[in-house]
């Protein structure tokens, strides 16, 4: 069925789902909002972008654009902040994500995709990529000396971290439970040391070896274990939702000097500038591409972690590799 707003010039189509046997079926809808595509059109005040320029969309696609925040490029922090899933633009109309065959968006919020960087694979950068990218951009380990950096969890997160810090220089340990995850870890991203965070020895062999930690699990866990791999002045950044659970170590004093942070996505100007980063180094998201039909399916694999490291739902019917 057709949505059109009064601000709005192009009607946009979506649809629920049609299975093989032609029932009609909701689909499992997730949030859906790291969308990428082809300008078709530009409205009047429009000058960063033209037809057939390669855009993206992430997370946000409103805020109040005059609190501090907005006026300093920190949307991310804008009380008032709309997202492109289930979020409420300027018009009263209600933002459903990338389930469709067009996108209208507010040009304060698309940004350019590289000219060298597959749509397809990008597409994740616009939250996966921006949220592993501002804590290492924050904590100046982009053109810093060779520094040894921690990931914890191989995943969508994980393994862009794993990435930006190699195309950075440092030296990248992972962290993870899983000890089938190391070779993948070493051959194909590049990692240079891996620890199976339930060894006790090798965990107790990295005491204070790591200047930086990134968090990217999204599982509640003990922070405690993983700030011992700290350096005395380290920092251990969080990332991911704001609600992310998690359990705080209940021993205080292990923080010493150590700091602990966290961190949830980025803003507009600070995804350009990674997108420009990913262009430049050429980092792309592992990605399996999916068609409408079968986005069922994929949630059923994303639930049993049965996924490396993002779907990415084909709407055009034809993976872009533009």
């Amino acid at each position: 069925m057709a949505k059109t707003t009064p601000n709005h010039t192009q009607a946009v189509s979506g649809w629920a789902a049609l299975d093989s046997s032609g029932k009609i079926t909701p689909y499992i809808f997730n949030r859906r909002h790291e969308i990428t595509g082809i300008v078709v059109e530009v409205g009047s005040n429009v000058t960063y972008f033209k037809t057939g320029d390669k855009v993206g969309v992430g997370c946000m696609s409103a805020s109040c654009l005059q609190c501090e925040f907005c006026k300093n490029s920190e949307e991310n922090y804008c009380d008032k902040v709309q997202f492109t899933y289930n979020g409420v633009l300027w018009d009263g109309s209600i933002t459903y994500g990338g389930y469709s065959k067009m996108l209208v968006a507010d040009y304060r919020f698309v940004v350019a995709v590289p000219e060298n960087l597959p749509m397809d694979r990008a597409a994740p950068l616009l939250c996966a990529g921006v949220t592993v990218f501002c804590p290492m951009k924050d904590n100046n380990l982009i053109g810093s000396p060779r520094q040894n950096i921690g990931v914890i969890g191989l995943g969508g997160l994980g393994h862009l971290a794993i990435k930006f810090s190699k195309a950075f220089g440092h030296h990248v340990t992972v962290i993870s439970t899983s000890l089938s995850k190391e070779n993948e870890a070493k051959t194909k991203l590049g990692a240079d040391d891996f620890i199976v965070s339930t060894n006790a020895e090798q965990m107790k062999s990295r005491h204070r070896t790591l200047d930086f930690i990134l968090d990217t699990v999204s599982a509640n866990h003990s922070l405690g274990p993983y700030l011992e791999l700290l350096k005395v002045k380290g920092t251990f950044v969080i990332v991911g939702a704001p609600d992310k659970p998690m359990d705080l170590p209940s021993f205080p004093l292990i923080f010493g000097k150590r700091t602990v942070k966290g961190s949830m996505i980025g803003s507009i100007k600070e995804t350009q500038e990674m997108l420009d980063i990913c262009g430049k180094y050429n980092i792309m998201c592992d990605i399996e591409i999916v068609t409408p039909d079968r986005i069922n399916e994929a949630y059923d694999r994303i639930e049993k972690n049965d996924i490396k490291y993002r779907f990415v739902i084909d709407i055009a019917g034809q993976s872009s590799k533009i």
